[in-house]
């Protein structure tokens, strides 16, 4: 055996469809198509979501609920992931952002008060929980808000 007498196993390869090419092809007239229709027409193929002239399903369903346009999303950070911080240190979202706590493009970052910290912070944020305000200057740290 040699390289040139390699090939693919009988029946593992077929030949491509030739259609159009007369009626004793199989595909020929109708080149496999059918009668009528969409799909035997050229340039005819169907919408995402279209269903034969039957009702959409998303037309079908009712429809529920509201999303406001003007929903304020925040990335949270709980005061145990503030804990690694040392003491005295201002913490920023550049800070949180640079420690990967909150991602890169967080526009807005809320700190939550699940956890403890041992010692005094400077905490930058947009928005904080009643607890987490409470625990930062209980320990003698203090709370900035920043737009």
């Amino acid at each position: 055996m040699d390289l040139s007498s390699l090939h693919p196993a009988p029946g593992a390869r077929s030949a491509r469809k030739r259609v159009g090419r007369g009626t004793g092809s199989g595909l020929g007239k109708t080149a496999g198509r059918g009668h009528k229709g969409r799909k035997s027409r050229s340039g005819g193929n169907s919408p995402p979501g279209y269903e034969g002239g039957q009702m959409p399903l998303q037309r079908r369903l009712p429809k529920r609920g509201f999303t406001s346009p003007f929903r304020k999303e925040y990335e949270v950070v709980n005061l145990a992931s503030l804990a690694s911080f040392p003491a005295g240190s201002v913490i920023d979202p550049a800070a949180l952002a640079s420690a990967r706590l909150v991602s890169r493009r967080a526009k807005r970052i809320k700190i939550l008060g699940d956890g403890a910290i041992e010692h005094a912070l400077t905490v930058k944020a947009q928005a904080f929980s009643q607890s987490a305000r409470a625990a930062i200057e209980a320990r003698g740290g203090s709370v900035e808000v920043v737009a």
